[in-house]
């Protein structure tokens, strides 16, 4: 059977040097989401997880398609709702991508969609006259994986949130 594997990268380029953290959610079989912290180096867990046995289904495409525009108005309500108001600060910044994510990753898995594995990223920086340019590549396959994407604005801040879904064989 033929395993599709996908490689996320994420490329920042910026004139003046920003940290704004990514954060990466992976909802696997089991349920389990990881987080990973790239500004923490040391915060990451180090334990194997085992690898799940499941029986062959003979499915090899979805049954239902990934509702892409129902996760883009998830994005679209969730990055308003949370941002709005909020001003610039790093710190701040910090924790509610933390927090947006996580709150987009439930919204997402309450529509029920099966067999897909679920990857969130979100960036929020500060507007003060740079460009900044961010990239993305994946291998998957065109038919059965999709993504939605939105960009929120206000007077002091930007972010970015993609959702990238990807069917499990």
């Amino acid at each position: 059977m033929l395993e599709l594997k996908c490689l996320f990268s994420c490329y920042l380029f910026a004139c003046s040097i920003i940290r704004a953290p990514l954060i990466c959610l992976a909802l696997r079989p089991s349920s389990i989401s990881t987080v990973s912290y790239i500004d923490e180096p040391g915060q990451h867990d180090d334990n194997q997880r085992h690898a799940v046995q499941m029986e062959n289904t003979y499915q090899l495409g979805p049954v239902k398609r990934f509702p892409a525009m129902a996760v883009n108005n998830i994005l679209k309500d969730v990055l308003t709702s949370y941002l709005q108001e909020e001003k610039y600060e790093a710190e701040l910044c910090r924790q509610m991508t933390k927090t947006i994510s996580e709150v987009i990753k439930a919204r997402v898995k309450d529509l029920m969609i099966p067999r897909y594995k679920i990857i969130v990223l979100i960036s929020i920086g500060q507007l003060s006259e740079q460009n900044m340019r961010f990239g993305s590549r994946c291998l998957w396959d065109a038919g059965s994986d999709t993504f939605s994407s939105y960009t929120f604005k206000n007077s002091s801040l930007f972010a970015v949130a993609n959702v990238y879904a990807v069917y499990y064989e």
